[in-house]
């Protein structure tokens, strides 16, 4: 098994620090943050199947999400995070969504997300980012735990 470097430490930890701000411009219905974390080209594939390109479209997207919905805030549990070169970096997550004035996770909206991320000049860039709804068909035994799993971070 490969030890951790230093090196890769500081990148697994840059790459979740990544997510994490994501997630918190999403909490705080910031728009212009939220597509400032994505390269220039990146890409969205949203829990309802939309598809954006690019950082400007992302923004504008994001921006009318926020102005025509109250908008609950995430809860999100990394599960991995995977290099596949020294400057891209795969990240595995599992969210859940709170929403306002709320103390539960909705079960009907938990999600599987991937993040797909780069590193320009030493800065880490979302390249792409997706969300799966967790459904889960025929299997409630599953979408319970992942639900009781993310009530814990509540």
């Amino acid at each position: 098994m490969e030890q951790p470097t230093s090196s890769n430490q500081a990148g697994e930890l840059a790459v979740r620090d990544l997510y994490v701000q994501l997630l918190g411009s999403w909490n705080q219905r910031d728009a212009h943050s939220m597509a400032g974390l994505f390269s220039e080209k990146g890409h969205v594939v949203g829990f309802d199947g939309s598809v954006v390109n690019g950082r400007k479209e992302i923004e504008a997207h994001i921006g009318q999400v926020f102005e025509d919905h109250v908008t609950a805030s995430y809860i999100g549990i990394v599960r991995e995070v995977r290099f596949i070169t020294e400057e891209v970096a795969l990240l595995r997550a599992v969210a859940g969504m709170v929403p306002p004035g709320g103390k539960d996770i909705n079960a009907a909206v938990n999600t599987i997300q991937t993040l797909l991320a780069s590193r320009q000049d030493n800065r880490w860039e979302i390249e792409l980012y997706q969300n799966t709804p967790a459904q889960f068909h025929g299997r409630p035994d599953l979408s319970a735990a992942l639900t009781h799993e993310l009530q814990q971070l509540v």
